[in-house]
């Protein structure tokens, strides 16, 4: 059991992502907050307006990266065991889930704009558009590092001693998803 007067951890990963996660979760939190003000100002529109998402996709994303988060933290669990290759198969694995929240957003998208949701439609929509669009390339950019990580896990560049590269790359992963949590009740569900 861990003394209370025992030194933190570190960070898992690279001390740079940190700092650049945090980065990325204050430009989140500041375009959530601009959402929260709006919708206090316009309560009925944006009732109204959330009722055309399709909330089912919504929930079905979130399974998606929550499974996928899953995913990368057995691969930093193999890679801490010594299991480079078990690690790149759980990398692929959220890799691939990642295509599956690219797809099911795509199709979200193209069903909004069937039904006439775009940027310029209503403050509501400008906003779901604009969240979930810029949340879109994080995950493509998570899925880039994730591709980058799970090459070396195979090509076994990391092991028990060296996983910081593991730890970097999931870390802004679970951010990506993090982020998800909450852009999903905040745009989706909460009313």
């Amino acid at each position: 059991m861990e003394n209370i007067s025992d030194p933190p951890h570190a960070l898992p990963g690279d001390f740079a992502i940190w700092v650049f996660i945090f980065a990325e979760l204050t430009v989140f939190g500041v375009l959530f907050s601009a959402f929260a003000f709006a919708r206090a100002a316009h309560v009925d529109l944006f009732n109204q307006s959330q009722l055309a998402l399709n909330r089912g996709l919504g929930a079905a994303n979130t399974l998606v990266l929550v499974t996928s988060s899953y995913f990368v933290a057995r691969a930093t669990r193999a890679i801490k065991d010594g299991r480079g290759l078990l690690c790149g198969h759980w990398l692929t694995g959220a890799l691939g889930l990642g295509v599956v929240f690219l797809a099911l957003k795509l199709f979200e998208f193209h069903q909004d704009y069937a039904h006439g949701i775009t940027l310029s439609t209503n403050l509501f929509d400008m906003f779901y558009l604009s969240l979930t669009f810029f949340h879109f390339m994080h995950v493509l950019m998570g899925m880039a590092i994730l591709a980058v990580v799970a090459y070396k896990a195979y090509a076994g560049r990391y092991g028990v001693e060296d996983h910081a590269g593991v730890e970097t790359g999931g870390s802004y992963w679970h951010m990506v998803d993090l982020v998800w949590i909450i852009l999903f009740a905040l745009v989706y569900v909460i009313r």
